[in-house]
């Protein structure tokens, strides 16, 4: 990997970037997916999909309140994957050279 475009400042704000991401992913706690509706009053239900099936388990108001936490938890997780990944693409596309761009030859399709 050229080191190049990493010792620029773009490149150190997006090393920055990424490695504050990381440590975020560490702070996070407990993860699900799924969501939490109330079912009736006290009562709640989390529903989620496993193996194409949708799953539903009733909760208490106390374990819905974490279900919820956990939830939040993956969608943050899942957010900051995907802002790691468009920050690898770019460092990864700018630390080597690419290949050669072909000219602008046009192919003539044969008339039959």
């Amino acid at each position: 990997m050229n080191q190049e475009f990493l010792q620029s400042v773009a490149g150190q704000n997006l090393d920055r970037r990424y490695r504050a991401l990381k440590e975020t992913l560490a702070g996070l706690g407990w993860l699900t997916h799924g969501s939490v509706t109330p079912n009736h009053p006290g009562h709640w239900k989390w529903t989620t999909k496993v193996k194409s099936k949708t799953v539903t388990l009733a909760l208490s108001q106390e374990q819905a309140r974490l279900f919820q936490d956990a939830i939040a938890n993956h969608r943050k997780l899942e957010s900051i994957i995907r802002e790691m990944r468009a920050i690898s693409l770019e460092v990864l596309l700018k630390s080597a050279p690419g290949t050669r761009k072909k000219t602008g030859r046009k192919i003539i399709p044969k008339m039959a």
